[in-house]
């Protein structure tokens, strides 16, 4: 596997000898010093050209980068599928390498990437041979930091939850595995997902990233809640999925009780037992009822 040196010498050195490649510049996780290092880090590495035309037709000229695997273009593909795109002003190749290396590279415009680069605070410069971009502050995760909640903010991620827990009771009822698996994923897990961050965030003194998909929140949050919130994901047995969904309401309750505690935040204790009493009203209901209640 090349090294991290290799990686980098090549990117530059492919720059510095192109004269259309006027600058670069990076982003995403090797940008971000609060981030662990690892072997599966990407390069996520911008081109700034004169023109992505001559890029994206010649597409043999990314094989100076090395043996690859498999790849994706997403922007051709985007197009290919009907999608608004303008190649002229950017285009990717998300390249695995056979070495185990990956590099997400696209190429922009200098129009484009002087308009678009300041967007993403994880972002670096490596290489300007103009002074075409504008100056970034240091690259920094402080954009993704978990906010404190408003009560409004608050008020509504609670009903949420209670609220989406009447499809996913109708939908265990039923014994409709992958309707309750997405009703959980898609529309109440999200909920809890927001309150457990909250919970880190305070913890935490609201200066931490939680990482994509809360993938860093095990590293603020007491061990006994992580474990708990993992015990939330089931496979589609019909009894686990009621023990995790059971699982996920007692977690929530506690989590925003104490939230709304300690934020001085109110919490709806009257909604939370209203929509607890209906997802225990129907666990008990038979096969052949005719009335919920």
């Amino acid at each position: 596997m090349r090294s991290e040196k290799e990686m980098y010498d090549l990117i530059l050195n492919t720059a510095r000898e192109d004269r259309r490649i006027r600058a670069v510049y990076m982003n995403g996780s090797r940008t971000n010093k609060n981030a662990p290092r690892d072997l599966f880090q990407d390069y996520d590495i911008v081109y700034v050209v004169e023109e992505t035309r001559e890029f994206y037709e010649d597409p043999a000229w990314i094989d100076r980068f090395g043996e690859r695997l498999y790849m994706q273009m997403p922007e051709l593909m985007d197009q290919m599928l009907g999608m608004e795109t303008n190649l002229n002003e950017n285009f990717g190749w998300l390249m695995q390498f056979a070495d185990g290396n990956r590099i997400d590279l696209h190429v922009q415009s200098i129009p484009y990437a002087r308009e678009h680069v300041t967007e993403d605070r994880l972002c670096m410069i490596l290489l300007d041979k103009d002074g075409i971009l504008p100056e970034i502050p240091e690259s920094t995760d402080e954009e993704h930091w978990i906010k404190r909640p408003g009560e409004i903010e608050f008020l509504c991620v609670c009903n949420e939850f209670w609220w989406c827990l009447n499809s996913v009771a109708k939908g265990l009822w039923r014994e409709e595995a992958t309707y309750v698996m997405d009703m959980l994923n898609l529309h109440v897990r999200p909920q809890l997902f927001t309150m457990l961050s909250w919970r880190a965030g305070r913890l935490t003194d609201y200066k931490k990233s939680m990482g994509k998909s809360g993938k860093y929140m095990k590293n603020f949050l007491p061990g006994e809640e992580w474990e708990r919130f993992l015990k939330t994901y089931a496979d589609a047995q019909m009894n686990h999925l009621w023990e995790a969904v059971e699982e996920m309401c007692r977690l929530f309750d506690e989590t925003a009780r104490r939230e709304a505690a300690a934020l001085g935040l109110t919490y709806n204790e009257k909604e939370a037992a209203g929509s607890r009493k209906f997802l225990a009203r129907v666990k008990e209901l038979p096969r052949d009822a005719e009335e919920i209640f």
